[in-house]
């Protein structure tokens, strides 16, 4: 064959592959997140998609016409994806609309707030179209802690015969709500402030201790997964979970405790948002919870680790930071509607007070799993993890083991293993509060 022909050929198919890559994207997977606080769908594909969206309001859906696909198989397993619980989406309708373009119908149970926009490849994914649907109003992570105390808090039961009147007993958690919201508070706590004489102010107070917990990763961030499959995402929560039990019915000198996770259920939160839930239900100490990996299974141990204002305290302290900074791009952040500026004015705000207390938690946690599983050094490491930069905090970031190292993670599958590991840090949290009691509270939310 000459070389003309040859030449031919090659632009014939150099056309063609160009009309390809102008129609045929493939669809990879179709992924649905109900949550409480957000639902999110995700289109991923094997290339960047193109998409046009209407926002209807009666009955409340959204309308998205992507170009560049036909309907296929994928697109059709969104319809069953939606659950009947989900918080925001009633369901999902898919069509073709025209050559190229397939149309999505997403109803909605309430009017909200979509945001849509795309992923450029990060990690195990290649390219993401993504649509958010928040509520008008946004969800307050303290209004979440008093909903959820008043959901556990079981019912009065009717008395035979009624009794004597008698002062209201005093709700910790709903004077501190009254503090913050500048509501009555109960007419125990009135009574007593009235008839108490004035003190000079004191070091400590009887007073509600909240503890954020911080399971890491979530949604489409499934965080390492291990060599049988275990996601940490999944571990963490379960662990986060089971601390929590225990810190909500715990005393410490004679405050009650109350914990209040960062998410509760699988579902991705950035890491500035993290943080400013802790801050806002105005928390006595965070606790961000992680099962690490590492290139080689044979890594073993556990970490605690605090920030660092400066450089970080080791090569694989720095390597961990940098990994677990990443989790926004795999977990998948609007940049365009992410206030940049807030969020890295509050990411630099972290103090030398913050990192002396975070290193004694370090500390006094360390300490303790250490009775219940190896450690991967025997000190607190530091480093410029981003979700420990609360200024106002003690922060802590926990890598319970490694899961990807096999023996390991069994041990973290294993319900036994994790109770352990939750009384472990509750531990660890009372040791600490024994030599650092906890002050009253003067931050203005």
């Amino acid at each position: 064959m000459k070389r003309r022909d040859l030449l031919r050929q090659g632009s014939l198919v150099l056309l063609l592959g160009a009309q390809q890559i102008a129609r045929g994207a493939t669809i990879v997977a179709v992924r649905v997140w109900p949550a409480p606080e957000y639902s999110r769908v995700t289109i991923e594909s094997d290339r960047k998609l193109s998409s046009t969206e209407i926002v209807m309001a009666n009955p409340p859906r959204l309308a998205v016409d992507i170009t560049g696909i036909d309907l296929n198989p994928q697109l059709r397993e969104l319809v069953a994806k939606v659950k009947s619980d989900d918080p925001f989406i009633e369901g999902i309708r898919v069509a073709q609309h025209a050559p190229g373009v397939v149309r999505l119908a997403i109803d909605l149970k309430q009017a909200s707030v979509p945001q849509v926009f795309t992923l450029t490849p990060v990690a195990a994914y290649q390219h993401r179209l993504v649509f958010d649907f928040y509520p008008l109003k946004s969800i307050d992570p303290l209004e979440a802690l008093i909903a959820e105390r008043l959901k556990e808090r079981p019912g009065p039961a009717a008395p035979a015969v009624a009794p004597p009147p008698a002062a209201a007993p005093s709700d910790p958690l709903g004077d501190l709500i009254a503090d913050r919201l500048q509501r009555p508070r109960s007419p125990a706590v009135i009574a007593n402030a009235e008839a108490a004489p004035r003190l000079p102010a004191p070091q400590k107070t009887d007073r509600l201790i909240i503890i954020a917990l911080d399971p890491g990763h979530g949604g489409e961030d499934p965080g390492a997964i291990g060599p049988a499959g275990t996601r940490e995402k999944e571990v963490v929560l379960q662990i986060a979970h089971r601390l929590r039990e225990r810190i909500n019915a715990s005393v410490i000198n004679g405050n009650p405790m109350r914990a209040f996770l960062t998410r509760d259920a699988d579902f991705f939160v950035p890491l500035h948002i993290r943080v400013q839930k802790a801050r806002r239900v105005q928390a006595d100490l965070f606790v961000s919870l992680h099962a690490d990996a590492f290139l080689t299974p044979t890594a073993h141990g556990a970490s605690v680790f605090a920030l660092s204002q400066g450089g970080a305290s080791s090569t694989a302290a720095r390597w961990l930071a940098d990994k677990e900074n990443r989790a926004d791009l795999i977990g998948g952040v609007n940049v365009k509607a992410q206030d940049a500026h807030v969020a890295r004015a509050l990411l630099d705000m972290s103090t030398t007070a913050q990192i002396n207390d975070s290193l004694k938690l370090g500390s006094a946690l360390l300490g303790e799993i250490g009775n219940v599983g190896r450690l991967h050094k025997g000190r607190v490491e530091q480093a410029g993890f981003a979700v420990l930069k609360a200024p106002d905090i003690p922060s802590v970031l926990v890598e319970t083991a490694f899961i990807s190292n096999p023996e390991e993670e069994t041990r973290l599958r294993s319900d036994a293993y994790q109770e352990q590991l939750a009384d472990a840090l509750m531990r660890g949290i009372h040791g600490y509060f024994s030599r650092n009691p906890p002050l009253a509270r003067s931050r203005a939310l």
